[in-house]
C-alpha cells in the first residue's frame, strides 16, 4: 500500500469519526432537549377569566347554560362561576372575551400509543388535555416526572406498562413476553418497581400468566385494562373450536376496561354478527362492571384506506402522524390500500357500531379512546373522528361527550376533571361552534387552557406546525426511544 493511500485513508477514517461524533452529539441533543412547542411560558397570568361564554359543564344533560356566564380560574383550578359580567376579576388576571363561544371540559382520549413528545403538542392543538398511554416505554415515565415538576408543557397523561402479551399470533416486537406464572408475576413486578401503576394485558396470554398477572397486579394495587386473553390460538378458531380461554374468564376479575369492540365481537362473539348474541353479551358485561372503550376509529380507519386505494393516508393533516410509525408500518399500508373490504371489514365496520349501541343501551361504560400513535390515525384529530362514531352508533351528542370528558376522568382515575366545576383543575376548551349540534366542531378549539397556561389560535396553530417541520428530529428521537425500551425489557 502506498504512502498517498494510506494517508487517504487515514483522512477518511478522521472525517468518518467526526461525521459520527457530530452526529452522536446531534442525536444526543435531539433526544434530551424538549420540543419548544412543549416548553411552558413561566411568564403565564395568575389567572384566566372567561366571560361572556356558554358553559357546557358536563354536569348532567341540563348542563348548558341558559344565559351567558362567566368562569374565573386561578392558578390551575376553577374558583367561580357566575353570571357574565358578575364575576371579579383579581389584579393581573387574563380577561377573555369569549363572545358567545362554548366552554367545556377538555377532551381526554383513553386509548393511544405516545411515540414522542412532539405528539403532545397535537393533542394538546386539537383540545385534548388528557390521555392514556396503553404500551409503556421508559420516557412515558420521563415525560410524566416533567410535567408534574412544571418543566412540560402537556395533556394529563396516564400510561401502562409494556404489554404482557405471551407467544402467538398477535405477539408483537415491543411487547414483554410471558408463558408461565413465575415469568408474569416477575413482569408485573419489573414494572412496578419501574414506576408504572398500570398494567396491559393482550390477547395471546395463556391461562396460568393472565391468572398470575391479576393477583400481582392486585398485591401491588396496579390496574388492569387491554384485550380479553384468548390462550393459545389454533386452527379453527374462533368459528369451528372454541378459544382456550372463554370471554366471560376475563369478567368479574378487576379490569379497569376492555379494549376494542372488535376484539369482544371476535373474542366474546366468536365473530358471529349476530345482533341477538350481542344484546345478551352486554347484558352480561352490564353486570360484570367493565367499562369498555370501543375505539370504533381503530378499525374504521382500515376500511377507509381500502375504500379510498390508499388516498385517506394523504388526508389533510397526516402529516402530523408520526414518521417512524409511517415508516414502519409502510407494509400494512400497501396490504390495506389493496384489499376489497366490501366482504369482510365493511359489514364488520357497521356491526360494530350496533354492538356500540347494544353496549350503551345495556348501561355498560363507554370510553373515547381512538388507538392513535397507529398508522392512518392523526393525533388529537382523531377524538373528533370517534366522537362521529360514537354518534353514528345511536349516542347523542352529549352522550359521546361524556364519555370523552367526564367518564374518561372517573373511570380512569384522572383527578379533578372533566368537570366545569368550582375547585375542578382547570382542563378546558373553547369552541367557536356548538358540539351539541356538531360534535365534530370539536377538532378547532379556538383556545384551550392546561395547567394555568391558556393557549390561543395561534399558538395551537404553531403546535401543529412543530409537528409537521421536525420529522427528522422526531423520526429518530422515536427509534431511540424503541431502542430503549428493548433494552430495558
Amino acid at each position: 500500500m502506498t504512502k498517498i493511500v494510506k494517508q487517504w485513508l487515514k483522512r477518511v477514517v478522521v472525517m468518518l469519526g467526526i461525521v459520527l461524533a457530530g452526529f452522536t452529539i446531534w442525536l444526543w441533543f435531539i433526544v434530551n432537549q424538549l420540543p419548544i412547542a412543549l416548553k411552558p411560558n413561566h411568564a403565564k397570568p395568575i389567572g384566566v377569566l372567561f366571560n361572556n361564554v356558554r358553559v357546557l359543564s358536563m354536569v348532567d344533560a341540563s348542563s348548558v347554560s341558559s344565559n351567558m356566564q362567566a368562569v374565573l380560574v386561578m392558578g390551575d383550578r376553577i374558583t367561580s362561576i357566575g353570571a357574565a359580567d358578575e364575576v371579579a376579576a383579581p389584579e393581573g388576571v387574563l380577561v377573555i372575551d369569549g363572545q358567545g363561544k362554548t366552554l367545556m371540559p377538555g377532551l381526554i382520549d383513553a386509548h393511544i400509543h405516545l411515540n414522542d413528545e412532539t405528539e403532545l403538542a397535537v393533542y394538546l392543538a386539537h383540545g385534548v388535555t388528557g390521555v392514556r398511554n396503553m404500551s409503556g416505554y421508559p420516557f412515558h415515565l420521563r415525560v410524566i416526572e416533567q410535567k408534574a415538576k412544571g418543566r412540560l408543557l402537556a395533556p394529563d397523561i396516564l400510561t401502562t406498562g409494556p404489554i404482557l402479551n405471551s407467544y402467538g399470533p398477535n405477539e408483537l416486537v415491543l411487547q414483554t413476553t410471558v408463558n408461565t406464572a413465575e415469568q408474569a408475576r416477575v413482569a408485573v413486578r419489573n414494572q412496578h418497581s419501574a414506576g408504572y401503576r398500570h398494567v396491559k394485558v393482550y390477547s395471546n396470554l395463556t391461562p396460568e400468566a393472565f391468572a398470575a398477572i391479576l393477583e400481582e397486579a392486585a398485591l401491588l394495587g396496579m390496574t388492569v385494562s387491554g384485550h380479553s386473553p384468548e390462550g393459545e390460538r389454533k386452527a379453527g378458531m374462533p368459528r369451528e373450536k372454541s378459544f382456550e380461554i372463554p370471554w366471560e374468564a376475563s369478567l368479574g376479575k378487576g379490569l379497569t376496561t376492555l379494549e376494542h369492540i372488535e376484539t369482544i365481537v371476535w373474542h366474546g362473539l366468536r365473530d358471529n354478527l349476530s345482533q341477538e348474541k350481542m344484546a345478551a353479551l352486554a347484558k352480561t358485561l352490564a353486570h360484570s362492571g367493565e367499562a369498555v372503550t370501543p375505539t370504533l376509529l381503530a378499525h374504521k380507519r382500515l376500511v377507509l384506506i381500502a375504500q379510498s386505494k390508499g388516498t385517506y393516508l394523504t388526508r389533510p393533516g397526516s402529516d402530523m402522524i408520526n414518521p417512524l410509525v409511517t415508516w414502519f408500518s409502510s407494509g400494512a399500508q400497501q396490504f390495506w390500500s389493496e384489499m376489497d373490504p366490501s366482504g369482510y371489514e365493511a359489514p364488520h365496520a357497521e356491526f360494530f357500531l350496533k354492538a356500540t349501541w347494544l353496549l350503551h343501551q345495556a348501561s355498560v361504560p363507554l370510553l373515547t379512546g381512538t388507538d392513535s400513535g397507529s398508522f392512518g390515525i392523526i393525533p388529537g384529530e382523531s377524538i373528533a373522528r370517534e366522537l362521529e362514531l360514537l354518534v353514528a352508533a345511536g349516542l347523542s351528542p352529549f352522550e359521546a361527550l361524556t364519555s370523552a370528558t367526564r367518564r374518561n376522568a372517573e373511570v380512569l382515575g384522572f383527578e379533578k376533571t372533566g368537570l366545569i366545576l368550582p375547585d375542578y383543575r382547570a382542563n378546558l376548551v373553547l369552541l367557536a361552534k356548538d358540539p351539541l349540534t356538531d360534535v365534530g366542531v370539536v377538532e378547532y378549539p379556538v383556545g384551550v387552557m392546561i395547567g394555568g397556561h391558556w393557549l390561543d389560535e395561534q399558538k395551537l396553530a404553531a403546535m401543529k406546525d412543530a409537528a409537521r417541520s421536525s420529522k427528522v428530529e422526531v423520526f429518530f428521537r422515536s427509534l431511540v426511544r424503541v431502542v430503549e425500551m428493548k433494552l430495558s425489557a
